[in-house]
């Protein structure tokens, strides 16, 4: 069972993309703290309309869950993409195509930016709270010795950016925060089916459960890093 115990006890937590496969895994791990008081969740299903790339429909669901009055422990993003509207990751160059990339950093980079920009307040001042995000390693640009993949692995890297430049900020006006980007390893998910093979892949509550004790572990001077599910930092 997972416990976060560098949390304060009856801490509060907001679960983006709830129904999905690794956010539900996510949401049923930190419901069984006992730590935890309150488990707030956000998807489609959860609530109507909302869509990462409306910016609208964002800050109305921030809106509606500032309504019940609530700083907010830990904030877990587990929304992103890597197959929109049919399209498949390119194998080459001559496969990029203008909108299939719009629509790659729509939700995987200025989704999670917009996420920061409307939930960061409700991280509390006065005591360690965290913000995470779900990117991938593949948004690694160091780490990059296949190709392909332009469009994913470009918005990966943008969210990477994104998560390393709020928390230098989020930072001033809450030091003891712990903002960072997670790879949760290769998870058994409608996400990677179609790409998977015969590689070994975690369950969403092992991936779930490991991200969560990763992020546990975390101290204030690690905000801003690029995590792997097993704790390792993964080089930009």
């Amino acid at each position: 069972m997972v416990m976060m115990r560098s949390l304060c006890s009856g801490y509060k937590a907001l679960v983006i993309g709830a129904s999905g496969g690794i956010g539900a895994a996510v949401a049923d791990c930190l419901e069984r703290d006992l730590r935890c008081d309150e488990v707030f969740h956000l998807s489609r299903r959860h609530f109507a309309g909302f869509d990462l790339r409306d910016p609208e429909s964002v800050a109305a669901a921030a809106s509606h869950i500032q309504s019940r009055d609530a700083e907010i422990d830990l904030i877990f993003n587990a929304t992103g993409a890597l197959i929109i509207d049919g399209r498949e990751p390119e194998k080459s160059l001559k496969a990029i195509d203008a909108d299939a990339m719009a629509a790659q950093f729509a939700v995987n980079a200025i989704g999670p930016a917009l996420l920061l920009k409307h939930f960061h307040t409700f991280l509390p001042r006065g005591r360690r709270s965290i913000f995470a995000s779900v990117s991938a390693r593949v948004g690694s640009i160091g780490d990059n010795r296949l190709g392909g993949w332009y469009s994913y692995r470009a918005s990966k890297a943008a969210q990477n950016q994104i998560i390393r430049t709020a928390a230098v900020e989020i930072a001033r006006l809450r030091p003891k925060a712990v903002v960072a980007a997670l790879h949760p390893g290769t998870v058994k998910t409608s996400l990677s089916d179609p790409f998977a093979g015969q590689r070994d892949r975690l369950t969403p509550r092992d991936s779930a459960a490991r991200m969560l004790t990763v992020l546990d572990g975390l101290e204030s001077p690690q905000s801003g890093g690029f995590f792997a599910y097993d704790g390792s930092l993964i080089e930009w």
